[in-house]
């Protein structure tokens, strides 16, 4: 019965979401003309309305720790990723705006990926290999000189709870070839909003943000090797039931 109830309460999350994603498309290319700043702000209201959505209608809550280490600088986030709910709540919640390195792919989604598109983000074709990573520094380079925040997925795609992926280095290659400092982050979004799950589930999501890791002396491997040392062992202090048997 209970399991029922959350399908129910997820399907009306997902039927407002999509309505709100095809008003705020549209009501994006109004701000279209606006200082990027403001388009930035008035275009993450969406991100605001669908985490606010989650809590009332499926009960997803959320806590912040560590927001005080985040730095008044540009900075390279990477995060461990679990679900998309993180991808949405990070606008609603950092000081600066963020550009994320995605699949090009996603900008041809109808409606979220034509918002999207007005964004200074970072699309890339993966298919392109060595001048893909090349774009992501040219484009990351100019982004980081506007103060802007790059955010990364180490881990490249969602994880399932408990699990570990093969964390890769387009971000500390980044941080290295720019001198960035990086931010480690650990989530735990997938106990609430699982990978491919239709259903989600109430309960609290804690995000946990790791003190700036400065590139100085370190090539992208050690460099990665700091980020994935603290992410996955702070995934251990915010979820220790799901790593109690590891």
């Amino acid at each position: 019965m209970l399991r029922f109830t959350y399908f129910l309460r997820s399907v009306l999350f997902v039927s407002l979401m999509a309505v709100a994603t095809i008003i705020w498309a549209m009501a994006c290319l109004l701000f279209a003309p606006l200082p990027y700043n403001k388009r930035y702000y008035w275009t993450a209201r969406w991100n605001v309305f669908v985490i606010w959505l989650a809590k009332v209608v499926c009960g997803i809550r959320y806590e912040i720790k560590g927001l005080e280490n985040l730095p008044d600088q540009p900075v390279i986030l990477l995060s461990k990723h679990q679900s998309a709910w993180e991808t949405i709540f990070y606008m609603t919640c950092m000081p600066r705006p963020l550009v994320y390195v995605f699949k090009k792919e996603i900008t041809y989604i109808p409606f979220f990926g034509w918002g999207i598109s007005l964004m200074r983000m970072i699309p890339i074709d993966r298919s392109k290999g060595k001048d893909a990573f090349a774009q992501v520094v040219e484009h990351g380079r100019r982004r980081l000189a506007d103060g802007q925040w790059v955010i990364m997925f180490p881990e490249g795609t969602r994880i399932r709870v408990g699990e570990k992926g093969n964390y890769k280095l387009g971000g500390t290659r980044l941080a290295t070839e720019t001198n960035t400092a990086v931010v480690p982050i650990a989530m735990n979004s997938g106990e609430c909003w699982g990978k491919n799950s239709f259903i989600k589930t109430p309960g609290l999501i804690t995000v946990s943000i790791g003190k700036p890791i400065v590139p100085d002396g370190l090539s992208s491997s050690e460099l990665m090797q700091k980020v994935e040392a603290w992410v996955e062992g702070e995934m251990r202090v915010i979820s220790p039931q799901v790593y109690k048997k590891n």
